[in-house]
């Protein structure tokens, strides 16, 4: 044991004398560092050295500001309760007076089916639009599974009316029928009047005589006769010696206004009205489906 101390304690004896002694002081070769400073200048290779790369921003800095605050939790809009599309059923019609039926089951009337009817009240151009009439049927029908008995009621509604008119139009008067009572039951129809009164009726539209060509007439006639009595007072003036000097004068008279009728007749007949309508009650009339109408059984 004491021969390790007094090791340890002359081993650090030594070591201080030799540190101590300048004989033994360690001389460092700085020629080197010296010739590296003469060739190359320190500041130059400062300047020729590559910039650093940027290095990539932290997180930290990349996080967004509003990130950065607390937003409100955004809740997502209510829709509104959504209803489910009614799906259209096969076969079914829904009539204007509420009433539904299947075509798989109802009774049809074809379109196209005609029947004689006659008026139950006066039909004339009097009657303004909107104005309701009616028809009973005179003559029985048969279609498929049923028969459409004489005393079927039809109901129809003036859709366009208007008294004569000058430049010799007539009257007018249009309907549309629109209901049909059969058994009891009422349905909607869609029909239109091809005859009146035994007429055959074009375009639903009853007329009134044009009269255009009867005014023109009419004015020519005037002037005709206007001519005659002329003559007829010429020939009066002539058996009398004091009127034979004047008895050209009426003649000639007739004569200018006869001209002037005959010429402007044309013109003349344009303040000449049409004829009027005026159907009495029990006229025939015949009725023509416009589409088919289905009956319950």
């Amino acid at each position: 044991m004491k021969y390790t101390f007094m090791q340890k304690f002359i081993s650090l004896v030594f070591a201080l004398l030799i540190s101590a002694i300048p004989a033994f002081a360690l001389e460092l070769d700085t020629s080197v560092d010296d010739e590296i400073r003469r060739t190359y200048d320190p500041s130059k290779l400062e300047q020729s050295l590559p910039a650093l790369p940027k290095t990539a921003p932290t997180q930290q800095n990349t996080v967004p500001k509003t990130s950065q605050t607390t937003q409100a939790p955004q809740t997502a809009p209510k829709s509104l309760p959504s209803t489910p599309v009614a799906k259209p059923q096969l076969g079914v019609k829904k009539l204007p007076n509420e009433y539904k039926f299947d075509k798989s089951t109802a009774i049809r009337i074809k379109k196209g089916t005609k029947f004689r009817v006659k008026s139950n009240s006066v039909i004339s151009d009097y009657l303004k639009e909107g104005a309701r009439v009616s028809f009973t049927t005179i003559k029985p029908v048969t279609q498929r599974y049923i028969t459409v008995m004489d005393g079927t009621k039809f109901t129809a509604v003036v859709e366009d009316s208007h008294l004569p008119q000058m430049t010799g139009n007539g009257g007018l008067i249009v309907l549309m029928v629109d209901s049909i009572t059969v058994n009891g039951q009422t349905r909607s129809v869609h029909g239109k009047i091809t005859k009146a009164n035994l007429k055959k009726i074009f375009f639903n539209n009853i007329k009134g005589k044009r009269q255009y060509w009867k005014g023109v007439a009419n004015q020519i006639d005037k002037g005709e006769n206007f001519y005659k009595k002329t003559r007829r007072t010429s020939s009066k003036l002539a058996d009398n010696p004091v009127g034979v000097i004047i008895s050209p004068i009426p003649t000639i008279t007739g004569i200018v206004v006869y001209a002037v009728n005959f010429v402007g007749s044309p013109l003349f007949a344009i303040w000449s009205k049409g004829g009027r309508i005026s159907i009495p009650a029990g006229s025939e009339f015949e009725i023509k489906l416009q589409e088919d109408v289905y009956l319950s059984l």
